[in-house]
C-alpha cells in the first residue's frame, strides 16, 4: 500500500524544511512524498536529490495552499493512492506516527479525516480542533475581550476543557498536519482553490464531516512553529479577511442552520 504526502513551499527555510522531510519518511510504510514548490525560482530543488522517496514540482504560479495541494492529492488518486498526508514546511515530529495514524483510520472506514495533537516547539498544546465558526468567533478571537466572556466562548469553541487524550469527532481540523481518506476526498473534492490561503481547511474539514467523522487524534503529536502571521503582517491579514469572505459566502454568514446541528451533535459527545 502506497501512503502519500504533500508539503507546500515558499521560499522555506532549508534546514527546518529538511527536518519535516526527514519526520515523514522515517517510516516503515511506502511513502512517496510530493514537494510542491510556489516560489518563484525553484532554490528547493536540491531536495529531490535528498530521497529517492520525493517527487518535486515547480509551480511559480502560486496558486495558493489548498490549490497546489490539489496537485499532488490527484496525482496520488491517479496512482490508486488510498492515503494521504498533508503537511506543514515547519512541522516535525520524533517516532513513526505515520504508521500509528493509518493504523487507526484503517481500523474505521467512516473516518474521512484526522490530525493528531499538534504542540507548539515548547511543548505546549495547539487548541486547533473547533467547532464551526460564526462570524462572531471570528472577530471574538481577534479582539479578546471582555476577558470573562471570551474565556467561556473559546473554551467551547476550541474544545479546549476535553480531557487531553481524548480521541472525538471534531467539525473543524487544522491543514497543518492532517491525515486524509482519498476514498473520502474523491467524493467531497480537494481543498477548493478559490482560498488562497487561510479558511480552505476549515472548508475541506466542513465538506469532509458531511458524510465522513473528522477524527482528533491526539495519541500521538507533532510539533508546529505555529507563526499567526495574519496577526502581524497586513498582506497576510488582507488575505485572512479575504478568506473569511468567501467561507462565509459559500455555508452561511448568521443564518447557518446546519452549523449549529453539527455543533450541537458534536458538543453531544461529551455529556
Amino acid at each position: 500500500m502506497l501512503i502519500t504526502a504533500s508539503i507546500v513551499l515558499y521560499n522555506n527555510d532549508k534546514f527546518e524544511l529538511g527536518k519535516t522531510i526527514s519526520s515523514i519518511l522515517d517510516t516503515e510504510q511506502k511513502v512517496m512524498l510530493y514537494l510542491i514548490d510556489n516560489s518563484e525560482l525553484d532554490d528547493l530543488k536540491i531536495f529531490k536529490d535528498f530521497d529517492n522517496r520525493i517527487k518535486y514540482i515547480h509551480n511559480p504560479s502560486n496558486p495558493g495552499f489548498g490549490a497546489a495541494h490539489n496537485i499532488a492529492i490527484k496525482s496520488a488518486i491517479e496512482t490508486n493512492g488510498e492515503y494521504h498526508f498533508i503537511v506543514n514546511p515547519d512541522i516535525y515530529f520524533d517516532g513513526d506516527i505515520i504508521s500509528v495514524m493509518i493504523s487507526y483510520m484503517k481500523s474505521d472506514k467512516t473516518i474521512g479525516m484526522m490530525m493528531p495533537q499538534i504542540l507548539n516547539l515548547d511543548g505546549s498544546v495547539q487548541n486547533l480542533p473547533k467547532l464551526l465558526p460564526t462570524p462572531l468567533s471570528i472577530l471574538w478571537r481577534k479582539v479578546k475581550k471582555p476577558n470573562k466572556a471570551y474565556q467561556k466562548f473559546i473554551n467551547q469553541y476550541e474544545l479546549r476543557e476535553i480531557p487531553k487524550k481524548t480521541i472525538y469527532n471534531a467539525p473543524i481540523l487544522s491543514g497543518c498536519f492532517t491525515l486524509l481518506n482519498l476514498n473520502a476526498i474523491e467524493k467531497v473534492g480537494g481543498y477548493d482553490g478559490k482560498f488562497f490561503m487561510y479558511f480552505e481547511d476549515w472548508d475541506l474539514s466542513r465538506r469532509v464531516h458531511q458524510y465522513y467523522k473528522t477524527i482528533y487524534f491526539p495519541l500521538v503529536s507533532v510539533y508546529h512553529g505555529y507563526e499567526s502571521g495574519a496577526n502581524k503582517n497586513r498582506r497576510l491579514f488582507k488575505i485572512f479577511i479575504n478568506s473569511a469572505i468567501i467561507y462565509f459566502n459559500k455555508w452561511g454568514w448568521f443564518f447557518d442552520l446546519e452549523r449549529s446541528k453539527i455543533n450541537n451533535k458534536a458538543l453531544s459527545q461529551f455529556k
